[in-house]
């Protein structure tokens, strides 16, 4: 069992920035894949980036490169996601998932979901 619990979450004016943070139960979870996602109502919910715990590389959806930064603290086995010039298009419910895969992008190969933190962008 894995326990993720995401914060951060706000109601923010068009082109501001907020930072979200997914927090891990245990040490044990250093092995572990953490990526963000997002879902808008009468949507599917979406990819937004990836890291691996151990490792430097990182991955993002084509839609927020240049826009979000994921990061890591693994003193804390916490992640982050850096969300600059936010749009009202980047409005939904964001979670953070763990797994142990190398296929980032598909919702099914995460086993663990945070509870979801909500992200509302005003015009």
């Amino acid at each position: 069992q894995v326990q993720l619990v995401e914060s951060g979450g706000g109601l923010v004016q068009a082109g501001g920035s907020l930072r979200l943070s997914c927090a891990a139960s245990d040490r044990t979870f250093s092995t572990y894949t953490i990526a963000w996602f997002r879902q808008a109502p009468g949507k599917e919910r979406e990819f937004v980036a990836a890291v691996p715990w151990i490792g430097s590389s990182t991955y993002y959806a084509d839609s927020v490169k240049g826009q979000f930064t994921i990061s890591r603290d693994n003193a804390r086995n916490t992640v982050y996601l850096q969300m600059n010039s936010l749009k009202p298009a980047d409005t939904a419910v964001y979670y953070c998932a763990a797994g142990r895969t190398r296929y980032y992008t598909l919702v099914s190969n995460y086993n663990y979901w945070g509870q979801g933190t909500q992200v509302t962008v005003a015009s």
